[in-house]
């Protein structure tokens, strides 16, 4: 058996998670911690706050009695809210806390992305203009180039796990452009489990969503991978599939 440990702000999609121990039909279990999150606003200050050390730190000791081999914090805009430095402080924290290796969502996406050997991603995120531009800067940092952005204007975690999929659709959509070789979806608030391989069909390429990502991410720090393409692309290969990029892909500098 493997077991990640999530630490999940609040309450939105969290039920995206057991969806996912069903869908990968292993031995992988994914326990969950809820953290509190204090204003459930998308602002930068807020977002900041909301990953602060302490509070992520709360369900580390449950994590570890329920048999975590690694922890991942569990939400985009509480990592890549913290700067490049800061998310990779944090997560480094996380893991002196708990004395096991850490991650969290923001920092997945890097990884990811690289794991698909892409360099130029489109961003489909449901924040306000500004959390969005605060995402791709953070991609930046990972040597990420964003070639097109939408966003969805949500004030909220609330407001944004409220979203139906065709509303999810509508934004991947937007953010699609010729250069762009995936389309990532922040924010662990959306559900996106059930209908990853819809949003790729639709597009005709590779769709990185922030549950997915936060789940491959805990597996990756495991050593452990498997085969699931009811969960898109990422878990359905083991070898970069854009072969036409340099075969090392990008590099994350961490």
């Amino acid at each position: 058996m493997t077991t990640v440990g999530l630490l999940y702000p609040g309450h939105a999609a969290e039920d995206d998670f057991p969806r996912t121990e069903i869908l990968l039909d292993t031995d992988i279990r994914l326990p969950l911690f809820s953290t509190e999150t204090g204003e459930d606003v998308y602002r930068a200050d807020a977002l900041r706050e909301q990953g602060d050390p302490d509070r992520i730190a709360e369900g580390v000791e449950e994590l570890r009695l329920a048999g975590a081999e690694a922890l991942i914090w569990a939400s985009s805009g509480g990592s890549f809210g913290q700067g490049w430095e800061g998310a990779h402080e944090q997560i480094a924290t996380l893991a002196r806390a708990a004395g096991l290796p850490a991650s969290s969502t923001s920092i997945g996406f890097g990884h990811a992305v690289r794991e698909l050997g892409a360099r130029r991603v489109g961003v489909a995120a449901p924040y306000p203009d500004d959390v969005t531009a605060l995402f791709a800067e953070f991609l930046a940092s990972a040597g990420v180039e964003v070639v097109a952005a939408a966003s969805g204007g949500a004030g909220s975690s609330a407001e944004a796990g409220s979203w139906a999929p065709d509303e999810v659709k509508r934004l991947v959509r937007e953010a699609d452009h010729p250069d762009a070789e995936v389309v990532l979806v922040p924010d662990t608030s959306l559900h996106t489990t059930a209908y990853i391989p819809e949003l790729e069909e639709l597009l005709g390429k590779p769709v990185l969503t922030a549950n997915q990502v936060t789940v491959w991410e805990g597996l990756r720090l495991t050593d452990r991978r498997t085969w699931a393409p009811t969960l898109g692309t990422l878990f359905a290969t083991r070898e970069p599939v854009l072969r036409q990029l340099e075969p090392k892909g990008i590099e994350v500098r961490e």
